[in-house]
């Protein structure tokens, strides 16, 4: 047995008609009959033709939840059906997908016996309850063991709630205050906020892969999307939470195609390190416009201590570049040239390049152009800008590789290999020859042993030491998690403070 939430039309209008005839209905009137349409292919297939003008996230997810209502619901499984009064039915599917092509606006029908048609809110735990706040009109409470607390509710009882609820309530207040924010704006005053910020809602502070999976399932969940993606941009890049999953409107579109950001939504959000990561490429940088005289081009390279500038039209489209050698080159064959004789071609990179690829061309001529979705120039990466940003991100490793540098300098000076295997499985004790072989967490193990501590004979305090090592460890783990987001002074100031301890205990190595 499987619980679907499935809404009575995107403003509850159907609500009544759902109760009095034992129904559950689903819009999208424009796709006719499902029957024949067993498969998500085909029904994909009747989205698109049905709505040709949508783009593909938007056909995709209406897609997926007429999938879910014609074939995935099964004869058996609970429904469940918030209401605008505050209230919540439950009710269970007899039958299968039957199309009614006299209702009005809700053709795609499913036969429900309603167990219980006023259950309060206050019967529901804090987490169903913001479980059942997407805006998506079809879709499955599959976490948080909701099918079995569903029927109990269904047979008139109460939600039993989590086993490990307290845990959850304390990260579900943010999350379910953004739903709710969003869900009060809608399109016309979207929510905007920055990448950084909206990690902070789930209490992250870096977009690794579980972390990007993790707000992605959320958001999915909740028929919404980011506009672009937080998978790309640096962490100070601005996005809109926008609703993706409502039903199409009287317009007969979608409110993302209505909203005017159809076009850059992409259709996944993988992490990879990609050239808006780098804040350069969401700078606009300073140029000069198709027309203007190679003078002032001169004139602001030497103000600003620039090697070239990019050559803009009047819609911030691209059309070359100025550089003192593309200058030289010029006056080679006339003295008095123009900033036209003076444009080369150069090439662009879109935001949402892989970073990788481009490098070699930032090597070759020293910069890259980067345009927007709409193709106007929003920044341009120079190699010192790559220098600075992985330069950034080796430090970390460095600095680790240093601190276990140290430890195992100062173990294998001091305890017997036999200690050393000690803190290892018997299983793995032949491959340990050295404390080289062991990871931070072993060293804490390690020296957590009286003996072997009095053995390093440091004077320092014993707690504070593993404290500052277990925090290292933790984040050492962080850093080997590929992340786009360069490491903070703040979050390297722990095991910078471990490294100089270490760098003070033995000031001679």
């Amino acid at each position: 047995m499987r619980t679907w939430v499935v809404r009575a039309g995107r403003d509850g209008q159907w609500e009544r008609e759902a109760l009095d005839e034992g129904v559950a209905l689903a819009g999208w009137r424009e796709v006719p009959d499902l029957s024949g349409a067993t498969t998500r292919e085909a029904v994909r297939v009747a989205v698109e033709e049905a709505y040709p003008d949508e783009g593909p996230y938007t056909q995709g997810n209406w897609t997926g939840q007429l999938h879910r209502f014609r074939n995935e619901i099964e004869d058996g499984d609970l429904v469940v059906l918030p209401l605008r009064s505050g209230v919540v039915a439950v009710g269970e599917v007899h039958g299968t997908y039957e199309y009614g092509p006299d209702r009005d606006g809700a053709p795609h029908v499913r036969h429900v016996e309603w167990r219980v048609r006023d259950a309060a809110r206050e019967r529901f735990r804090p987490d169903l309850l913001d479980s059942m706040g997407s805006l998506l009109t079809v879709f499955e409470l599959s976490r948080f063991g909701a099918a079995e607390r569903i029927a109990g509710i269904a047979a008139g009882g109460t939600d039993p709630g989590r086993p490990d609820a307290d845990e959850f309530a304390a990260t579900l207040t943010e999350p379910a205050r953004l739903f709710e924010e969003v869900r009060r704006r809608g399109t016309d005053q979207p929510l905007t906020l920055s990448v950084r910020d909206l990690l902070g809602v789930w209490n992250a502070q870096r977009r690794n892969a579980t972390v990007v999976e993790e707000i992605s399932n959320d958001l999915a969940l909740r028929g919404l999307v980011t506009v672009p993606p937080f998978t790309e941009g640096s962490l100070d890049s601005t996005v809109a939470v926008l609703p993706v999953g409502t039903e199409p409107g009287e317009e007969r579109t979608s409110d993302l195609t209505r909203s005017g950001f159809r076009g850059v939504v992409a259709e996944s959000q993988d992490v990879a390190y990609l050239v808006s990561n780098l804040e350069a490429a969401n700078r606009k940088p300073e140029s000069v416009r198709v027309g203007d005289s190679l003078h002032s081009a001169m004139t602001l390279m030497v103000l600003r201590g620039y090697s070239q500038l990019p050559v803009l039209d009047d819609d911030d489209r691209l059309r070359g570049v100025v550089s003192w050698e593309s200058i030289g080159r010029a006056r080679m064959s006339a003295a008095d040239v123009s900033l036209a004789a003076a444009t080369v071609r150069a090439r662009e990179a879109d935001r949402s390049d892989d970073l990788l690829d481009w490098i070699p061309e930032i090597q070759r001529t020293g910069y890259l152009l980067i345009r927007d979705h709409d193709h106007r120039v929003c920044g341009l990466i120079t190699s010192t800008d790559l220098t600075e940003q992985f330069g950034t991100r080796v430090r970390p490793f460095v600095l680790l590789e240093e601190i276990e540098q140290r430890l195992r300098r100062a173990v294998d000076a001091a305890l017997p290999l036999d200690r050393i295997r000690a803190v290892v499985s018997p299983r793995r004790a032949s491959r340990v020859h050295s404390a080289a072989d062991l990871n931070l967490g072993a060293y804490g193990h390690l020296l957590k042993v009286p003996e072997n501590w009095s053995a390093l004979g440091w004077s320092i305090d014993r707690q504070l030491f593993f404290d500052a090592l277990e925090e290292c460890r933790k984040f050492r783990n962080n850093v080997m998690h590929f992340s786009p987001d360069p490491i903070t002074e703040d979050q390297l100031r722990p095991a910078q403070g471990l490294l100089d301890l270490m760098r003070s205990l033995d000031p001679h190595v």
